[in-house]
């Protein structure tokens, strides 16, 4: 238990280590976690774990899932749901197939394996490539695609992937009797994740404690997960049907003293399982690699190139033709969805990064099959898979800022547009209450006048900033007045702690004080 608890107190630290190393070179961190797994494969001295195939899948996977569902936007979402599904669907069918056919052909893996592997490798990972794409000021559709097909391709690879691997636990497949199980496990996966998640709605409108709702929120993907593969469905598709459907009622139901700590606490969680996740594997993987016999590192190198080639040239081939084979086939055939320029086609294409999904993936396989045998090349499709993520994610990852910046792609201002309007919007109501109250007189004059003042100001500076010829100096401005304002806080804060040091007041009156601030100074906007 001891050499336990050290371990995961130096997992937790090396996550730190890499992130903080990952922000001072501006690369995403999930990049830095796939190195830094690797560099542990080569720290003599370290233990070698061998993690239990289903700690991935029901501890790491549903909260991850559930994480990538409630941020997306549902309206953009919604719009793009045809390419969406031409990626997250079509896509994934076809990588996996090809990535079969070339893993039997030349890497001589049993055609159940093969598929496996396929499946695996498949599912795509847009944290990075959105996150990234967002820094640049990409057009929220190119994210919104990159992060929508990463969100339901994990839910179609992880289900093909349970078929594939069931062909060859118990070395027998039916295609239509896999067909018809696949639509039956997804369409019940997803009513299993309604089901979940209505009473879940309803039952945060009746809470009023920050900590129970945040608690009740890292409870739902589990009970949606489990309760879904429990019954023999597909419990992914259960958590993204309920984080999905919980996201877009969350705002009528979480208050601000919910959503700031739950905000806070998922990025946290997200990050930590991602980070988890890489460095277990590096831990594992010495011994992985030690138990391939005495294959040179060059018999290792071999299969992962090639199926990571495999895997890249399919995604490009796949997004250049769904985007342009319909014009060229008949001019009148429009798939306005994947209709954009030829640079943000370059960019939806190359980014097929692989990540923490098909990581989780290739560790759940079994130890043995139904017959008590080994599990057929289950560490070398460990290795492959680490070796595509290293590829994808390190090498297409770093390579796609670079890109951007090449194609010169134009930023986009609809969301811009959109916040000012929101801003907007919400400031006229505000003042629109603030004359009804004025002529209830349930509050007083004086304070009615402060609030109207305030607001109309808000006003006049979104007024302003709508002016794009005024938005660099207004920009400029409000930056200073925040920076002056923050020092002012800090000033106040600093008294505070004086007090406190001097024994004037107490801790909590410091902590309650403090919060306030904070609050105070997370407050500057337009």
């Amino acid at each position: 238990m001891p050499e336990t608890i050290t371990l995961i107190f130096f997992l937790f630290v090396a996550i730190v280590i890499l992130a903080i190393i990952a922000t001072r070179l501006n690369i995403p961190y999930a990049i830095m976690l796939v190195i830094g797994g690797l560099l542990l494969t080569f720290i003599p001295g370290l233990p070698t774990i061998h993690i239990d195939p289903n700690l991935i899948l029901f501890l790491f996977l549903p909260p991850l899932i559930y994480a990538s569902a409630s941020q997306i936007s549902w309206r953009e979402f919604r719009s793009n749901l045809r390419p969406i599904l031409l990626l997250s669907i079509g896509l994934v069918l076809a990588t996996t197939v090809i990535v079969a056919v070339v893993a039997h052909s030349f890497l001589a893996l049993p055609w159940g394996v093969a598929f496996v592997l396929g499946a695996i490798i498949s599912p795509t990972d847009a944290i990075t490539a959105g996150a990234t794409a967002k820094s640049v000021g990409l057009s929220r559709r190119i994210v919104t695609i990159l992060e929508g097909e990463s969100m339901v391709n994990d839910a179609t690879g992880l289900v093909i992937y349970r078929f594939a691997l069931a062909s060859v636990v118990t070395a027998s497949f039916s295609i239509w009797q896999a067909g018809i199980q696949f639509v039956g496990v997804s369409i019940g996966g997803v009513i299993i994740g309604l089901v979940i998640a209505w009473p879940i709605v309803k039952l945060h409108h009746f809470l009023n404690d920050a900590v129970i709702e945040v608690t009740v929120s890292l409870l739902t993907p589990y009970a949606a997960y489990l309760l879904a593969e429990a019954l023999g469905l597909s419990g992914v598709l259960a958590t993204l049907a309920a984080g999905l459907y919980i996201s877009r009622h969350s705002s009528r139901f979480y208050t601000s003293e919910t959503r700031l700590p739950a905000h806070s606490y998922w990025n946290i969680l997200v990050f930590q399982f991602n980070g988890l996740v890489f460095l277990l594997i590096g831990l594992e993987l010495r011994s992985i690699l030690d138990s391939l016999g005495g294959q040179t590192i060059i018999h290792v190198i071999w299969p992962i190139l090639l199926i990571s080639i495999t895997a890249i040239v399919v995604r490009i081939a796949w997004v250049l033709t769904s985007a342009y084979l319909p014009h060229l086939i008949n001019r009148r055939m429009r798939i306005n969805e994947l209709d954009t320029q030829w640079d943000q086609t370059v960019i939806i294409a190359w980014t097929g990064l692989r990540g923490s999904v098909a990581l989780a993936a290739a560790l759940a396989l079994p130890l043995a099959l139904r017959s008590g045998s080994l599990f057929p090349e289950r560490n070398l499709l460990i290795v492959i898979t680490f070796g595509v993520i290293l590829i994808t994610l390190v090498g297409q990852g770093l390579a796609l800022t670079p890109i951007i910046r090449l194609l010169k792609l134009n930023k986009e201002t609809v969301f811009e547009q959109e916040m000012l309007l929101a801003r907007r919007t919400a400031v006229k109501a505000a003042l629109k209450r603030l004359q009804a109250l004025k002529a209830e007189k349930t509050v007083t004059t004086e304070f009615i006048q402060r609030l109207q003042e305030y607001y109309e100001q808000r006003l006049h500076t979104i007024t302003i900033y709508e002016d794009s010829e005024k938005r660099e100096y207004l920009e400029e401005r409000l930056q200073a007045n925040s920076q002056f304002r923050r020092e002012i806080i800090n000033v106040e804060r600093h008294a505070v702690i004086t007090l406190r040091d001097h024994g004037q007041i107490d801790d909590e009156i410091l902590h309650a004080i403090e919060h306030e601030l904070d609050l105070e100074e997370q407050r500057f906007y337009l």
